[in-house]
């Protein structure tokens, strides 16, 4: 994807407009409970200069890794599964659909009440509430797959890796793009509630510990420090991986 700088001045404006607006909104509104900008970005130059504010986001971003690698995973073998076999998806559509309408805040609790306050439950209570979501946009793709590139894969009786990797990967790269941009945004708020719930450290504990002292610029810092991380990790990587997997309907055109 070509970088455009129309596009990024668009997206810088209008940031600059946002906080525009929320400066004048906490002129008016004079209160603790919005702070204006200048409060916020001096609590976070305090919290970097103490070496918190890296720390926690050092670890909320490991949770997210490994949360969102495992839920991009198995959800993609299932539904990649589901939709190439429909003996099977009509068995366990069922349970899909119970976790995907299973909150996540009962997955969470779940978790930590069978396996303890730790890393595991943390790390899995997330994946669990990613995992349908991804199972069912690969189930999708997988029954959007061309007959004829089937066909022909047979015909050249082509091995399995070499089946996955040319005709299916391919078509499925789009319905993976998707998945992980909608993806990503979940978990990284999940992972902030259950941090909140049960882990002493990452942003989510950060911000339960001001949330109880009532230090909104601490909330509103830690927040704005981990949305301007994914922002750049949305705009630096999963746009990108999106155009690239979208590029074929370009070149059809």
């Amino acid at each position: 994807m070509r970088f455009s700088w129309s596009g990024a001045l668009v997206r810088v404006g209008s940031l600059i407009a946002l906080l525009v607006l929320w400066q004048g909104a906490a002129v008016l509104a004079h209160s603790r409970a919005l702070p204006p900008p200048e409060a916020v970005l001096a609590f976070l130059s305090k919290e970097a200069a103490a070496g918190d504010l890296f720390n926690n986001l050092a670890v909320t971003l490991a949770r997210v890794a490994v949360s969102f690698v495992l839920a991009m995973a198995v959800g993609a073998v299932i539904g990649v599964a589901f939709g190439r076999m429909r003996r099977l998806d009509r068995v366990f559509d069922s349970w899909l659909v119970v976790l995907l309408n299973t909150p996540a805040l009962v997955i969470t609790v779940l978790c930590y009440i069978w396996l303890g306050l730790t890393e595991t439950a943390a790390v899995l209570a997330v994946a669990l509430n990613k995992i349908p979501t991804v199972a069912v946009l690969l189930r999708e793709g997988a029954r959007a797959l061309s007959p004829e590139l089937d066909e022909m894969a047979g015909a050249f009786r082509l091995s399995f890796l070499d089946r996955m990797r040319h005709v299916v990967l391919p078509q499925l790269e789009p319905h993976l793009a998707g998945a992980a941009r909608s993806g990503l945004a979940l978990v990284w708020k999940i992972v902030l509630v259950v941090e909140l719930l049960g882990r002493p450290n990452g942003v989510g504990y950060a911000i339960s510990v001001y949330f109880q002292l009532f230090d909104v610029a601490a909330v509103l810092g830690y927040a704005l420090a981990f949305m301007a991380i994914m922002l750049t990790i949305e705009y630096g990587v999963l746009q990108p991986f999106e155009a690239h997997a979208r590029r074929w309907r370009l070149e059809t055109r």
